[in-house]
């Protein structure tokens, strides 16, 4: 499987999707993990990452992100843990964090290694760090669905469905003290689609009310909301954020005020 890592990376020149690729790759080994320990019973993928793996998103994502949809069988320090052990049956030297004091529980999964194995590292002791973060009181209103990936490896995902995560994105967007670029590129790229997804109006309710008060927001206004958020950003810095983690990093300028504006109101 090491060798595997080594092999997508082997004649690339550009450092940044060299490690793209590295860092998809370890991802993939710990979806499979949680696959093998039934994580997707009480779990369901979510996030730019979700988008990536099921709907072929054309930028790579740097973290793991989850909801929990039942309590009945929740463990995960032992999900990290058995992803621990899958990487070191791999091949790799991984490093594996936990912690569930916050309502999002976050684990961290560090390989030292490969980063200089691949020539992207001086140091040998560098890691490659993946994040894993699991919120275990998400807002109601998810529609879930359940489907075989079989990028880089095979294995079964519970996840939420396109206008369900379309929502999260959105609530990211409007609620963010900060932007980020991918949010963006990824609300470009569900608004691309024909005809554009919708999001879960339930759902994106229910997470404006948990995070600014019962009502404050209204989700069937999500474009004038998300409109008056654009107009606060730089969009050649949003361009600049996202254009690291792209497959085609020219395809970063698409990501402009008047494109975006074009599809909110087409």
């Amino acid at each position: 499987m090491r060798e595997q890592a080594l092999a997508l990376v082997r004649g690339v020149t550009d450092p940044g999707e060299a490690l793209n690729r590295l860092r998809e790759y370890l991802q993939a080994h710990v979806l499979r993990s949680f696959h093998e320990c039934e994580a997707f019973r009480p779990l369901a993928f979510v996030g730019g990452t979700a988008l990536r793996f099921l709907h072929g998103l054309p930028r790579f994502s740097e973290d793991l992100d989850f909801s929990v949809v039942s309590a009945e069988g929740y463990d995960g320090k032992a999900w990290m843990a058995k992803a621990k052990r899958d990487l070191a049956l791999a091949g790799f030297e991984p490093e594996v964090t936990w912690n569930d004091r916050k309502t999002v529980h976050t684990g961290w999964v560090r390989v030292a290694g490969l980063l200089h194995d691949t020539g992207l590292s001086g140091m040998p002791e560098q890691k490659l760090a993946i994040k894993v973060e699991i919120d275990t009181r998400p807002p109601a209103g998810a529609r879930c669905e359940r489907r075989v990936v079989t990028r880089h490896m095979t294995f079964l995902i519970q996840h939420y469905d396109l206008p369900s995560l379309l929502a999260g994105k959105l609530h990211a967007i409007i609620s963010r003290k900060y932007a980020k670029g991918r949010d963006w590129y990824d609300l470009l790229w569900y608004l691309s689609h024909h005809p554009p997804v919708e999001p879960n109006p339930l759902l994106l309710q229910n997470a404006l009310d948990q995070t600014q008060g019962l009502g404050r927001s209204d989700a069937h206004a999500w474009k004038s909301l998300v409109k008056a958020r654009l107009d606060a950003f730089d969009m050649e810095a949003l361009s600049a954020d996202v254009r690291p983690f792209m497959e085609r990093p020219q395809e970063a300028a698409l990501l402009s005020r008047n494109n975006l504006l074009t599809l909110i109101n087409p």
